[in-house]
């Protein structure tokens, strides 16, 4: 009788191992399935707006200018307004350079040296104002 429980410990112990064959072998075929789909999925294509397509530019625009030094100009029609505008008031001025018309589009101009955190805050503030069309002009800096 103890002959036979010494049979049944040996096949316990040989139970006990894990067997890595299965396990390798369903991961070299999913190795094989990434490597033959990969080259077959195709990459997104972003259509991107293109500058020059635009009718025509509308006659009433107003350009918010960020220096390189990080003051802010207002120019309403191309005409510089001549004195710097704050943060906090740049609301207030854009409003007011709008007259009323929602509509109005207001283009930010930046420097290529100007911080990005200072562009940001400038759209946060007009969107938070209720200004409907908000762009971006980068001009390059010294030309």
């Amino acid at each position: 009788m103890p002959a036979v429980s010494q049979r049944t410990a040996s096949r316990r112990r040989t139970i006990n191992e894990i067997n890595m064959v299965p396990f390798i072998d369903v991961m070299l075929v999913l190795l094989i399935i990434f490597m033959v789909t990969a080259p077959l999925i195709t990459t997104g294509m972003i259509d991107l707006p293109s500058v020059g397509k635009s009718a025509q530019r509308p006659e009433h625009v107003i350009e918010l200018v960020v220096e390189s030094d990080e003051s802010l100009r207002l120019r309403v029609d191309g005409k510089d307004s001549g004195d710097a505008v704050s943060m906090n008031s740049l609301r207030a001025r854009v409003l007011q350079a709008q007259a009323g018309d929602a509509k109005t589009p207001v283009v930010i101009s930046a420097d290529k040296g100007v911080r990005y955190d200072v562009v940001v805050k400038a759209m946060d503030v007009l969107q938070r104002a209720g200004i409907e069309r908000v762009g971006l002009s980068v001009k390059n800096g010294g030309g």
